[in-house]
């Protein structure tokens, strides 16, 4: 059984730092991309950032220069290093694994941040 487990949201001040962890397990084939991605009550999920097989990266235009992706293969897990958050960063934040030959998509339970003003 495939999981993905998040961790690492909260409560932060605006301007302040955070640091999610997205840790799978009891995937056996080939991974096509990991990402982040964040809904807010009433609206659609969203990419945040996402990383491939080869270690190219992909950013919202709305974080990009403050968010980094990464991934520590030997621990199975993807991270998101979140700086100088700001108040619209507030959401619940997913994280997606896709792989295979048939590209399935398996997600995470969330973890929520807010960032107050």
């Amino acid at each position: 059984q495939v999981q993905l487990v998040e961790s690492g949201g909260g409560l932060v001040q605006a301007g302040g730092s955070l640091r999610l962890s997205c840790a799978h397990s009891g995937y056996a084939f080939s991974i096509n991309f990991m990402g982040w991605y964040r809904q807010v009550p009433g609206k659609q999920r969203d990419l945040v950032a996402s990383i491939t097989l080869g270690g190219r990266t992909n950013y919202a235009d709305s974080v990009q220069g403050r968010f980094t992706i990464s991934r520590d293969n030997a621990k199975n897990t993807v991270y998101l290093q979140m700086n100088s958050l700001k108040p619209e960063d507030t959401a619940v934040y997913y994280c997606r694994l896709n792989g295979g030959m048939d590209r399935r998509n398996y997600w995470g339970q969330g973890t929520q941040v807010t960032v107050s003003s």
